[in-house]
């Protein structure tokens, strides 16, 4: 990670993290760079690059601030309005953009917002050219062999524009469609659209295949974006779907590369088990065709086990649907995802897309003949207990010796029946302790221990 951007894009609460000045830098950056990058291939036509938003309010200063550094520096900012994550990857690629962005904290608070940025490919752009932005926002970048202090402006005929751009997320809708191999008719599903980026796509795309919808969290006002709604808060979709008798339900995170499902019996179903039902649907028809399937050190012990026992192997990254992409293209794998519910299907899509997830657990619910709550049969959850605790310095304090001993005292005690896992968050001042093990008193009691000497050390931030 670098020093703005994390895993996950830069990050960080609206005018005091992350503010106006520091998109229309990124802005001026982007449309320079990629304009400089355009000269040097002989082409002298103004870079084009793609923008997104969720529906924070923040989200429209951020857009503008973007689109005047990007036009300032002489590239044309098409503007895809309020629309998914995964909906500009695709639109990157698909049709040919220098760059894409997306602005968005995904399932962070309404007063936090992000800036993602995608490369040419609609894969999460390469860190040598995050760190040029970072060299830029800090006054010392070294680029194309030469030390650049002021970037120029565009002038005349090649100031760039901005260009209304609704017909590629419309594009992208189809594309979902698409994806859709057996109608929906006569069956009653629950979208839970965190009053976020997929409230208007969801509905069109489940309607369009004949689901009868049953839509919540689809009434943004610029500060209800994941309010006890959507993929962090999936007990309001569970009981949504228990009131209207539905047959499955799907949660959504605030940009919509996230989902989770509701079966018909009000249980949720995490990214753990939409690897594994997935997984075996794919044995099943010999789809994959030897690959592991990629998940990270955060799922659960219970998925490694169900998968083995299936045959099936599976594969641990770093946690960040990023290190999972990363893994899967150099390996070529299919299937690999986070517990979270980022899920990524290599032969559709470059990231997680939370819309696609949902069509692809609705085909292997109906080409399977199965409820969905019958789809994961075999696989057992281990207790696991996670406590996030906010700290002053995330490095810090992982490597005090007293909260290391903590954890290695823990290890121990568990041995092969369950695992810690300690790890910093790469989108919030956050250090995460996990503990999975024989029953839930225990898994509490071990994250706490640890959580306990966190606070003891005084690493933790007071309430």
């Amino acid at each position: 990670m670098g020093k703005y951007f994390g895993t996950d894009g830069f990050r960080g609460e609206a005018n005091v993290t992350l503010t106006a000045d520091h998109a229309y830098q990124v802005g001026r950056f982007l449309g320079w760079y990629y304009s400089q990058q355009r000269r040097f291939a002989g082409n002298r036509e103004n870079a084009k690059i793609v923008i997104g938003k969720d529906t924070r309010r923040s989200s429209y200063m951020f857009e503008y601030a973007l689109i005047a550094g990007l036009t300032a520096s002489g590239a044309d900012a098409y503007m895809l309005h309020v629309t998914t994550t995964p909906s500009v990857a695709w639109v990157t690629h698909a049709d040919e953009f220098d760059c894409g962005i997306m602005i968005s904290a995904s399932h962070n608070p309404f007063y936090d917002n992000g800036i993602k940025l995608l490369d040419g490919n609609g894969e999460k752009m390469g860190e040598d050219t995050i760190k040029l932005i970072e060299d830029y926002l800090d006054g010392k970048l070294n680029v194309f062999g030469q030390q650049v202090k002021e970037l120029p402006f565009a002038l005349k005929e090649h100031i760039g524009e901005t260009v209304d751009y609704v017909s590629g997320r419309n594009r992208y809708v189809g594309y979902l469609i698409s994806h859709g191999l057996y109608s929906f008719r006569g069956l009653r599903v629950g979208l839970d659209c965190a009053n976020g980026a997929s409230w208007m796509i969801a509905k069109a795309v489940f309607e369009a295949l004949g689901a009868r919808t049953f839509v919540m969290g689809a009434e943004p006002n610029g500060t209800n974006i994941n309010n006890g709604v959507g993929s962090t808060h999936i007990e309001a979709l569970q009981q949504f779907v228990l009131d209207n008798h539905l047959d499955v339900g799907f949660a959504y995170d605030g940009d919509a590369d996230r989902c989770l499902v509701v079966d018909e019996k009000g249980d949720v179903l995490t990214g753990d088990h939409i690897m594994y039902a997935y997984a075996c649907y794919m044995q099943d028809r010999g789809k994959l065709v030897d690959k592991p399937v990629v998940a990270t050190v955060m799922s659960n012990f219970g998925l490694f086990k169900a998968l083995n026992e299936r045959g099936i192997d599976v594969v641990k990254t770093k946690v960040g649907d990023k290190y999972v992409y990363e893994y899967m293209t150099t390996h070529g794998c299919r299937l690999g995802g986070e517990q979270s519910g980022h899920i990524i299907f290599s032969k559709y899509a470059t990231t997680g897309d939370g819309i696609l997830t949902s069509l692809k657990m609705m085909e292997c619910m109906l080409a399977r003949k199965k409820k969905m709550s019958e789809l994961c049969e075999g696989f057992q959850m281990y207790p696991q207990e996670l406590i996030n605790v906010k700290v002053y310095d995330k490095a810090e304090a992982q490597a005090d010796p007293d909260v290391q001993a903590a954890v290695k005292a823990v290890a121990d005690q568990l041995g092969e029946k369950g695992r810690i896992l300690v790890r910093e968050s790469g989108t919030e001042p956050v250090v995460r302790v996990m503990v999975e093990a024989e029953s839930d008193d225990m898994c509490l009691e071990l994250c706490q221990r640890v959580v306990d000497v966190i606070k003891a050390k005084g690493h933790a931030v007071k309430d």
